[in-house]
């Protein structure tokens, strides 16, 4: 797509990506929530009155409306001086796209097709985000807005025409995935959770947010329980109590990582036959597992641990993978569509004029037929078709006395047929 049909003026995208740039300087280019209307008010005083601030993990990048030729160099020095680093120091690490390439960008990004992890369904949330703040400052609108706009459509119609975002990309959301094929909806479900490991306060926090109706903390040490449920909102129980309590637990995730299972497979046998043989979901999340492996022959036991996760979280990777060829077609006809409607809306003025001329030449006929409406008819014809009868001659001189090229372009702006056309008698009309 060649810029120079670009109806937008000079959309800017400047920024550090994960492909980009290194760790260390998306680390330094961060600017927190708390500080983008401050940064915001850099890029106004630098002349970029359009702004929006993108900060995340995988990137930090401003997508802005500039006219001006530097622009690009004066958003690089904000983002420089953020950084309290030379602009010529973030030269080999941010890249800068204009015109069509930054609406695809922005397009790709909030399709999460840009991210790390492909498909990422926060993504388009922090776009939102970043937008809202440029609005509280006044620093977004006209043609930033309406590209932001056109970019969450396409977000949508990624979402609902492909399968980019349905299957789970980390250990936790494998967790809540699997959790609900096996349950339904989560909030009728309770949980238990023993010990208190990082991957398991993580998979618990993912269960809770995804709808978890009841979550039990039990840890061999009752402080240690008392504060993981606090953090977690949730209740907290004896270890003395485990065996029974089993019985209740839809989902049972395990994290405390001891030498030897805390859960063993009379455990469960028990527990299953107290709930009438419903259903355990079973999480290990422990190294070495604290769920014993022989659980996994037991009827209505489903037992997961890291490596049974990690399969589920390739595969959904590579399902993402494959499904970001249908997404970036949706996303380039998403930006094609929003090109051609601006394209189009661009000519609404010089069709404006074009009826206010014919209007005028009108009156003045009807005025000088004097009720006449033959004569006015024909006053009308001959004088819109003086002026452009004239250029299309021009033309057909131009070219050598070929008049095709003129030809084409009246089937163009009257849709008529030629053929037609000569059928016409126009032996009493005055050539204009």
């Amino acid at each position: 797509m060649a810029e120079t049909s670009f109806p937008l003026g000079s959309l800017i995208v400047v920024g550090a990506n994960h492909r980009s740039s290194s760790l260390m300087l998306r680390d330094r280019l961060f600017v927190e929530d708390g500080d983008v209307p401050g940064f915001l008010e850099k890029l106004r005083r630098a002349g970029v009155d359009k702004a929006v601030v993108l900060s995340t993990c995988d990137r930090v990048e401003v997508q802005a409306v500039d006219d001006s030729a530097d622009g690009a160099a004066r958003i690089t020095l904000a983002l420089a001086e953020h950084a309290a680093m030379k602009p010529e120091d973030l030269e080999d690490q941010i890249y800068v796209h204009r015109g069509e390439g930054a609406v695809r960008h922005v397009f790709a990004v909030a399709a999460s097709l840009d991210s790390q992890v492909i498909g990422e369904t926060q993504v388009v949330g922090q776009v939102k985000a970043g937008h809202r703040l440029a609005r509280e400052a006044c620093m977004c609108g006209g043609a930033l807005e309406s590209v932001l706009q056109a970019a969450y459509g396409a977000a949508k119609r990624v979402r609902t025409e492909s399968a980019i975002g349905e299957r789970p990309v980390s250990i936790a959301s494998a967790a809540v995935q699997l959790a609900r094929d096996l349950h339904g909806d989560l909030d009728r479900c309770a949980g238990i959770m023993l010990g208190g490991g990082e991957m398991g306060e993580l998979v618990a926090e993912q269960l809770r947010a995804a709808g978890l109706g009841q979550l039990t903390v039990v840890h061999a040490q009752e402080t240690r329980a008392r504060a993981i449920a606090l953090k977690l909102d949730c209740h907290w129980a004896s270890l003395d109590t485990l065996a029974s309590d089993l019985a209740k637990a839809d989902i049972v995730l395990a994290a405390q990582g001891g030498r030897r299972h805390a859960v063993s497979a009379d455990m469960v046998r028990g527990a299953l036959a107290k709930r009438r043989h419903k259903p355990m979901f079973l999480i290990d999340a422990a190294i070495p597992g604290d769920i014993e492996p022989a659980v996994n022959r037991l009827e209505e036991a489903f037992l997961y641990d890291l490596g049974d996760l990690e399969q589920v979280v390739l595969a959904g990777r590579a399902t993402r993978e494959e499904e970001a060829q249908t997404a970036w077609r949706i996303v380039d006809e998403a930006v094609a569509e929003f090109l051609r409607g601006r394209a189009e809306r661009s000519g609404v003025p010089a069709v404006a004029r074009l009826r206010r001329h014919f209007e005028v030449v009108r009156e003045r006929a009807v005025a000088e037929a004097g009720g006449d409406a033959e004569k006015a008819t024909r006053l009308l014809i001959n004088r819109l078709l003086h002026d452009p009868s004239e250029v299309l001659r021009e033309m057909a001189a131009s070219a050598g006395g070929d008049g095709e090229t003129a030809e084409r372009l009246l089937g163009r702006l009257f849709r008529f047929d030629a053929d037609e056309i000569d059928t016409i008698d126009t032996d009493d009309e005055e050539t204009p």
